[in-house]
């Protein structure tokens, strides 16, 4: 099997029509003191028009380089990136700055974790969401102010003629988290990254903003990325998911698929952690150890210094020694993909 049928999320059946987003062998590298720090390591996936793929995992496992990188936000002068992310065909890691300014806000735009830190403190909500608009549209300060309320209106601001006048410190978290997403959609982008936006609300507001984000999709037909560590908020929205450990992709498949039977010892891990309301006594069964140093990741399989099924040695088949053996992302199932010399024992539980 070759290389790139190993490393794509891609299943038989989407095979028949090209995504918007291809993302092929991607890989984001940081010197630093310590060493080279590999925060994407060769991740591949792609993202169909009215479709959302799931990125999940821990924090630092490289989910939100992976998102800045296509959204072309990563500084060339302190990081190589290598591999191809091509938006509707247009190949973006070789394209010229300026080239991929121009379709960003535009034709992709991305919702940042933390709205009260992206948002300017010193600009009215309405001043920062016109000169978005203004930025590719030919059009005057005040039709572009009219957009901005229709937009607020939208996403479930109320009195949108009020609050384009406020100011983002005069808003509650999920009424930002809402201005953010209503920025995001100005331009009436074909792809939204939206990376951990709902961190830091409440429980509530979380579900608001991710059924905002559903009906949203459901109108617009734009592609959808949601990248986030916190398993609960993406099951209802998700078609498919990426689980990403250490910089990798190390298994894909159609949500429900993963979630309920995984292929890879750390997905199942990452299941096994989550909060079950039936489950009234006992305890949470959190995965051991802690994530690796993306300077000094461990040789062969990455996860194998937290892995409870590892083999080594005597013990482990020829070429699949989980401590020296590098796993590939291969086929484990039907549409499933996993990054484990022994996904097969895995899936069978």
């Amino acid at each position: 099997m070759s290389a790139a049928a190993t490393t794509t999320t891609e299943t038989v059946a989407d095979r028949g029509t090209d995504p918007f987003l291809k993302v092929d062998d991607l890989r984001v590298q940081f010197p630093t003191e310590d060493g080279v720090v590999s925060a994407v390591d060769g991740v591949s996936f792609s993202v169909q028009k009215g479709k959302t793929l799931a990125i999940v995992g821990e924090s630092g496992s490289g989910k939100s380089v992976t998102s800045q990188a296509i959204m072309g936000l990563i500084n060339r002068k302190s990081a190589t990136m290598t591999g191809e992310v091509r938006l509707d065909g247009e190949e973006l890691v070789s394209a010229r700055p300026e080239q991929v300014r121009s379709l960003r806000g535009k034709r992709m735009a991305m919702i940042f974790q933390d709205p009260l830190s992206s948002l300017h403190p010193f600009y009215s909500i309405g001043k920062q969401l016109s000169e978005a608009i203004r930025v590719h549209q030919d059009v005057s300060k005040s039709a572009a102010l009219k957009q901005s309320m229709e937009m607020l209106a939208r996403v479930g601001i109320p009195n949108p003629e009020r609050r384009v006048q406020d100011y983002p410190h005069n808003l509650s978290g999920g009424m930002r988290q809402r201005v953010m997403i209503a920025m995001a959609l100005l331009n009436d982008p074909e792809l939204l990254i939206a990376d951990e936006p709902t961190t830091a609300l409440d429980v509530t507001v979380q579900a608001q903003i991710m059924r905002l984000l559903e009906d949203l999709q459901g109108e617009t037909g734009m592609g959808l990325i949601l990248i986030t560590h916190d398993l609960g908020v993406v099951n209802e929205v998700a078609d498919r998911v990426a689980v990403m450990y250490a910089g990798k992709i190390v298994e894909t498949g159609v949500i429900d698929e993963v979630f309920t039977r995984p292929a890879h010892p750390y997905t199942e891990g990452l299941m096994a952690s989550i909060p079950q309301a039936e489950a009234k006594k006992g305890r949470l069964r959190p995965i051991r150890g802690v994530p690796p140093n993306l300077a000094a990741i461990p040789s062969g399989c990455s996860f194998h210094p937290r892995c409870p099924r590892a083999r080594t040695g005597a013990v482990a088949e020829p070429g699949r020694d989980c401590v020296t053996d590098v796993p590939a992302l291969r086929e484990a199932a039907a549409g499933r993909r996993a990054a484990c010399h022994y996904s097969e024992e895995v899936l069978g539980g």
